[in-house]
């Protein structure tokens, strides 16, 4: 998925009414947003012979110049739509069109269908028996795309508002929006594609995750310099282990696992002590299988007291949300799955990006908010967002991979929300090159390739 920046409605009016302040026609832009998705859609289909759907907004208008460059192409078009175009760039695409206008409730289906209904603005869902008729045209297609959201999405909470069929591809208009990342919206849609029609998109808006750019270490560097990983062991030794040996991978130049347990085995190179032993230290991770009892307590409460840059995950977690926040000193980053992050930071409005920048403000934290959409926030407001990671990521310990692969980066970077997108990125990098049907350990030995991919 291209990096990109990703703007909510008001956002992504803002961008255009900028640019119709600059000079540049309303009318014009709609052309130049037809155009550009009516070039990726032959990229998709060639001359596959293609249904235009449009309703009657400016989303129906980009419709009529999807159907018009198509055409100007060689593909063979046909156009259906609601009703009467409502907005006046609307009726003069439509005019601009000029071919014959067809009843979509009675138009025959076509190998590729292109929804152009409704947008980005909708705040309803569609008439019972308009999706009915969609959902029919849309599997009746081998291709089908929908412009810039699929018809019946909310875009902003990424959520449907009525019954929405799944889509081979989705283009987006400009730049991302919510509903491209986040789920469910996401799910609507197998592929999404960016198209780009001159949006200037404000400083303070959310970014997809961009590949990072790895440095290897410095010729005078050594197992210190590089950063030393301080993982606290607890309960559950399994599960510090994986984050142990995750962390080790990932540049950090020397990995110490405090832990008692003498049955899990781990990598020659990583320390086992059974002392709280911090020096030197550049990050600890607390949470993977610390437990819930009162050894994990006093743990965790040395942890708080060690004044250095802490990765807290899992019943880390759990103990904080039971104390307050409020005990984690800066830098801290912590990685909540969704359950997690709701009893941590109980409720928050909107989606899961505003929700992820608000608990990260109000805690100070950099909150990498997991899931199949992994939301990444700092405290002064930047955030990024990933999402379309390998489903099989979806089983035990692969989170505590992810946790210590926060804590290396950490380590290595001195910079919480620099880390949380290197380890974010690197995690769903090497779960690409694991294949299928991993279990967390497969993750490990595919972790240096990642990383070594983006030097």
């Amino acid at each position: 998925m291209t990096a990109a920046p990703i703007l909510s409605v008001a956002q992504m009016r803002t961008a255009e009414q900028a640019l119709f302040d600059a000079g540049v026609d309303p009318y014009a832009l709609m052309v130049r947003a037809g155009e550009g998705a009516a070039e990726v859609i032959w990229r998709i289909g060639h001359r596959r012979e293609t249904l235009v759907l449009c309703g009657p907004g400016n989303n129906g208008g980009d419709g009529f110049v999807v159907a018009r460059a198509l055409r100007a192409m060689g593909v063979p078009v046909r156009v259906a739509a609601m009703g009467e175009s409502r907005t006046d760039n609307s009726k003069r695409a439509r005019a601009d069109w000029g071919g014959p206008v067809e009843d979509i409730m009675t138009v025959a289906p076509a190998p590729q269908v292109v929804d152009a209904l409704f947008g980005i603005g909708l705040a309803r869902g569609l008439d019972a028996a308009v999706a009915d008729r969609l959902d029919a045209l849309v599997r009746a297609a081998q291709h089908s795309i929908a412009i810039d959201v699929p018809s019946g999405i909310e875009s902003d909470a990424a959520t449907a508002l009525s019954p929405v069929p799944a889509f081979t591809h989705c283009l987006a208009l400009g730049a991302w929006k919510p509903a491209h990342l986040l789920m469910s919206a996401r799910g609507f849609a197998a592929q999404h594609w960016l198209v780009d029609i001159g949006i200037v998109p404000p400083p303070c808006c959310a970014q997809s995750l961009a590949p990072p750019r790895f440095e290897a270490p410095g010729a005078d560097s050594h197992k210190y310099r590089r950063g030393l990983v301080a993982v606290v062991g607890g309960a559950m030794p399994g599960a510090a282990s994986l984050s142990a040996e995750a962390a080790a991978r990932a540049g950090a130049g020397y990995v110490r696992l405090l832990t008692d347990d003498r049955a899990t085995s781990l990598s020659h190179a990583i320390v086992r002590s059974d002392a709280l032993d911090y020096t030197r230290a550049k990050a600890v991770l607390v949470g993977p299988g610390l437990g819930r009892d009162e050894t994990a307590r006093k743990r965790l409460a040395g942890v708080l007291t060690a004044g250095l840059p802490v990765v807290a995950d899992a019943d880390a977690l759990w103990q904080l949300a039971e104390k307050g926040l409020g005990d984690l000193p800066p830098p801290a980053l912590a990685t909540p799955h969704e359950g997690e992050f709701a009893h941590l930071f109980c409720d928050k409005d909107g989606n899961k990006i505003d929700r992820t920048r608000s608990a990260a403000a109000a805690s100070g934290m950099v909150v990498v908010h997991k899931g199949p959409d992994t939301v990444i926030a700092a405290p002064d407001g930047r955030c990024t967002v990933t999402a379309g990671a390998s489903s099989w990521l979806s089983t035990a310990g692969t989170g505590d991979v992810l946790a210590g692969l926060c804590a290396a980066r950490l380590a290595v970077t001195g910079d919480p929300f620099r880390a949380a997108c290197e380890a974010v990125w690197l995690h769903g990098e090497a779960a690409r090159r694991a294949g299928a049907a991993f279990v967390a350990d497969d993750l490990l030995p595919w972790i240096p390739a990642a990383l070594a991919s983006a030097l």
